[in-house]
């Protein structure tokens, strides 16, 4: 039982020795056609559609505000010379426009996580409790139908629009938690960061897609199109989730005798088949859970700055029209996309044919992924108007925060897989708040819009993500902590 949760070299090292004895049981089912990658791709597409309708607000937000005031329409207001704004057609002039200073544009694209932090816990215990399938599903569910009320409730008063954010943040706020309790038991753990990375993947695409074409959606029709589109995009994935998957592969009544036996087999000695059981005091007293939270935190800070400012630092600084506001947006998250599903096929690689012990190749990949961001974030803000190099770095920054996948990021299966959702559930809740926080403060920071202010908001993010990363290489573990496996221990194997 000492292999188990114990922080020593050799444990580490032994781990990716026996992840093999016990795969090695069963023939590795192929994966092509299987039920686990279908479900990483179904699983992606949901995730592309929680952030599509997370992200859309921060370009259509361009283009809700009365810009009356200014002396002409090519953003004459930014710090650097205007770009070519082309003239937009006349009969997208019909949605409204509104008059919300920055401290309100701050509350309300920040108002989603106050919503989103709420479920987190939550979501991590009723999706073991009643199974995630259901959860999640309805959880996003709910987020499309508060995404087609957006435009009603932008109108009635911001205060309005406030509320309908916190509601979608709060079905989102179980996604994540039950997706993690799934993959539980879906995962081999060699498997897990090929399959894992697949799953997320969908997250960075949902902002690569939703930017540029909220973008265009605005400049072609109207603002509230943005919502009706991607609201109807997510119906149509509540009706394929709910038809297709199903909570674990034993209960799937399609899966083959060998990849059902190929799953259970290789977890069955990581599993605590005791599930009405939670050690929440030692999960509260466990370093490499707060290792993790810490680390979380701190990508997150970096992470939502960006996500909901940068299309305002492209419109205000940098003079782009909303069309190339949108596409310029999404590069740094079309690059976090191709490197975390790289980097998820090259840990898997390290831990499997190379073995590598898993806690080297997390602590490796979470460096890479939280100090290489933070160098290019604070170089972008030196860089005056050299657009070219401005998005060169701001694509670099998030490029590399997607090698972080393979990292701190899906370390919870790593340390207790039984409890993974509960843990994404503790360690999102304190991820959640520099999104709330995170865009009040960096809009109170910059209010003139200068670039001085916004090298201040950089250096914050760097910082804490260097600190992030510091923490995680020092407390990060790589195996099954021994309260993560109760009944295996109670029955003295």
């Amino acid at each position: 039982m000492e292999r188990y949760g114990s922080d020593t070299d050799r444990d580490e090292q032994e781990t990716p020795l026996l992840h093999r004895v016990h795969e090695d049981k069963v023939q590795k089912a192929p994966a092509c056609c299987s039920s686990r990658y279908g479900l990483a791709l179904l699983s992606s597409y949901g995730f592309f559609v929680v952030y599509s309708l997370r992200v859309n607000l921060s370009v259509a937000m361009v283009d809700m505000l009365n810009t009356t005031h200014q002396t002409t329409v090519n953003h004459s207001n930014s710090v650097c010379p205007a770009h070519a704004n082309p003239a937009r057609p006349k009969h997208n002039h019909t949605a409204s426009v509104y008059d919300w200073d920055s401290e309100t544009q701050g509350w309300i694209l920040g108002s989603f996580f106050y919503g989103y932090i709420l479920t987190q816990i939550p979501g991590g215990y009723l999706a073991g409790r009643y199974g995630p399938k259901w959860l999640m599903g309805l959880g996003i569910l709910g987020t499309v139908v508060f995404t087609l009320l957006t435009p009603v409730a932008a109108d009635l008063g911001a205060s309005y629009l406030i509320a309908v954010r916190i509601l979608e943040g709060i079905g989102e706020g179980v996604t994540f938690p039950a997706m993690y309790t799934m993959w539980a038991a879906w995962a081999p753990p060699l498997e897990r960061s090929r399959l894992l990375t697949i799953s997320y993947i969908g997250a960075q695409l949902g902002t690569v897609v939703s930017l540029p074409l909220s973008g265009e959606i605005c400049f072609y029709l109207d603002w509230t199109y943005v919502f009706y589109i991607f609201g109807a995009v997510g119906l149509v994935w509540f009706v394929l989730w709910a038809c297709l998957v199903f909570d674990s592969p034993n209960t799937h009544p399609r899966i083959s005798e060998q990849e059902r036996l190929y799953i259970t087999t290789s977890l069955k000695n990581e599993l605590s088949t005791s599930s009405s059981y939670i050690p929440w005091r030692a999960i509260a007293t466990s370093k490499p859970l707060w290792a993790i939270v810490v680390a979380h935190f701190s990508y997150n800070w970096t992470f939502y700055t960006l996500l909901t400012l940068l299309p305002t630092y492209m419109s205000n600084i940098l003079g782009f029209s909303i069309q190339a506001n949108g596409m310029l947006s999404a590069l740094p998250y079309l690059g976090c996309a191709v490197l975390a599903v790289v980097s998820g096929q090259v840990a898997d690689h390290l831990r499997e044919t190379c073995l590598y012990p898993t806690v080297i190749v997390r602590k490796s990949f979470s460096i890479i992924g939280m100090i290489g961001p933070a160098v290019f974030l604070v170089a972008a803000g030196y860089i005056g108007c050299n657009y070219t190099l401005a998005v060169t770095f701001l694509t670099i920054s998030s490029a590399l925060g997607g090698v972080s996948a393979s990292g701190f990021n899906i370390n919870h299966l790593d340390i207790a897989p039984s409890y993974a959702g509960i843990l994404l559930g503790i360690t999102n809740t304190f991820a959640t708040i520099p999104g709330m926080v995170g865009p009040v403060i960096a809009r109170a920071l910059t209010k003139n819009n200068t670039i001085e202010e916004w090298q201040a908001v950089f250096y914050i993010a760097a910082a804490i993500n260097l600190f992030g990363a510091l923490f995680y290489t020092v407390f990060g573990r790589g195996t099954v902590q021994p309260w993560a496996v109760h009944s295996f221990y109670s029955h003295g194997d």
